[in-house]
């Protein structure tokens, strides 16, 4: 029987196979631009913007978000179930003691007592320990905690994928609020001009050198810059809600002061290749951990086909005096194994290992799906990066045109040869120029958070807890991890 116990059926796990590219297909270019391509994404990623502000937030947000609160109780909770499942693979010892009184009047008493007729009163005190343990002969409980431990390594990367989704959602929502801070004092400038061309055309009218269909045209480019105002300050608003609730406060309490003048920076990325995703990916690592927690509960669903054995035993001692209870003569013990099989259930076994294979057929498709997911969302970043670089690049370029319009424009003026009006328009010009530019800029950034979220976040997943089954591994401390919390990821 001991020797059975080194048995375990059902099939071993092994990684479903899946195609993998040796390379990305998008943003070539871009990388090979990058310093150091082959460096490693930082798990602190957002302290690469240069924003401590933004620092802040994340942290916060790492702390107090009720997201990765619940993310994190699941996690606990799938610990919990592993040392459940380990401790079956112990015996079960327990101790009682009980003390009872009991009488029996005339009328119970049976025929042939030595006292009929008489009431008999008396006590009984029994103290007893119990023995329980039921060998795991063909591994149902080693695959049992086998995928309890996969799933709790599936908990672990949602924990973890919790916590970049999180972070990552607050860069985004704060990028994009800096990005309506500069569009709002960009709009405000072009309202000024605009009022004054409009004020101006007015005047000409009144004149008679403009059309009434002038007057209109001025009106309208007025009425487009402040409607576009207002579009702006609605987002700029609902941004700020938005992080407020990510750092776990009510939007009523929270405010972030307007910071027109604000930079975007560009952080040099890395993006590796196509392979690490499988390792670095939170969703990736989560759905294959699954799978692998599902083929272990095969092996659980076909060990119930073979009998179990349970070895008891229990021992103690039993008098009507407690001061004579822990005597030699009073003492009382069984021994004994009991071995137990199933000879008819109406197919419910056979339905269960149905079933599990299923279930695991299920998880190698989502852990496919999931590969494959991986690829196009990182594929879509770099192909978003790679061209709102060079966009970057034309919007700067036709900026700098502008300035120089300007200042030829204002030359103009200054001679008597070109008008007030045109001057202004050529401001209204510089002033969308800009607009576009920093738009860009914006839009560059969140590209580069939302790359940053495809390609993992600088989390990896550790191959050592990829342990023997029953084995019980810690999970292993994330590079950084003092800075977002005490995160084990």
């Amino acid at each position: 029987m001991l020797a059975l116990t080194a048995c375990a059926v059902g099939p071993n796990y092994h990684k479903p196979p899946v195609e993998i590219p040796n390379d990305f297909k998008e943003g070539v270019e871009w990388r090979r631009a990058e310093a150091n391509p082959s460096a490693a994404l930082s798990s602190t990623w957002w302290r690469s913007y240069q924003d401590d502000t933004l620092n802040e937030l994340i942290e916060d947000s790492l702390k107090a978000n009720q997201s990765i609160v619940a993310a994190e109780a699941a996690y606990r909770l799938a610990r919990a179930t592993v040392d459940a499942n380990v401790a079956n693979l112990y015996p079960t010892v327990a101790a009682g003691f009980s003390a009872s009184r009991s009488g029996y009047g005339a009328g119970a008493i049976s025929t042939g007592t030595d006292i009929a007729g008489t009431k008999i009163v008396g006590n009984e005190f029994v103290a007893d320990l119990s023995l329980s343990w039921e060998l795991d002969l063909w591994g149902q409980i080693r695959r049992e905690i086998e995928s309890a431990k996969a799933a709790a390594e599936a908990s672990d990367a949602q924990l973890a994928g919790e916590r970049l989704s999180i972070a990552s959602s607050v860069a985004l929502d704060y990028f994009a609020l800096r990005q309506a801070d500069i569009d709002t004092d960009l709009l405000k400038q072009q309202q000024d001009i605009d009022e004054r061309i409009f004020a101006m055309t007015q005047a000409e009218f009144a004149q008679g050198t403009a059309s009434n269909d002038d007057v209109l045209v001025a009106q309208d480019n007025l009425e487009i810059v402040i409607a576009d105002l207002q579009s702006t300050e609605i987002s700029r608003e609902q941004d700020e809600h938005a992080i407020a609730v990510l750092v776990g406060k009510p939007p009523e309490v929270f405010s972030l002061p307007p910071r027109p003048d604000y930079v975007f920076t560009q952080p040099s990325i890395p993006s590796g290749v196509p392979s690490e995703l499988l390792e670095r990916r939170y969703d990736v690592v989560s759905a294959e951990r699954t799978a692998a927690s599902a083929n272990a509960k095969i092996g659980a669903a076909e060990a119930a086909f073979y009998p179990s054995l349970t070895l008891s035993a229990e021992g103690g001692f039993e008098h009507d005096a407690i001061s004579r209870l822990f005597s030699v003569p009073n003492r009382f013990w069984t021994l004994g194994p009991t071995l137990a099989e199933t000879l008819f259930d109406g197919g419910a076994r056979s339905a269960a290992v149905r079933e599990a294979r299923a279930n695991y057929d299920e998880q190698v498709a989502n852990y496919r799906q999931a590969v494959l997911s991986a690829f196009q969302s990182t594929e879509d970043s770099l192909s978003s990066v790679t061209h709102l670089t060079v966009q970057e690049m034309r919007f700067a370029g036709i900026y700098k045109n502008n300035r120089q319009l300007l200042a030829s424009e204002d030359a103009q003026v200054r001679a008597g040869t070109a008008s007030e009006q045109s001057l202004l328009t050529q401001k209204l010009t510089l002033l969308q120029a800009e607009q576009s530019l920093k738009d860009t800029q914006a839009a560059l950034t969140e590209s580069s958070v939302t790359l940053v979220k495809n390609l993992g976040g600088g989390w990896q997943w550790d191959s050592s807890r990829n342990a023997p089954a029953g084995a019980i591994v810690a999970p292993a401390a994330r590079p950084d991890a003092s800075s977002t919390g005490g995160s084990s990821q």
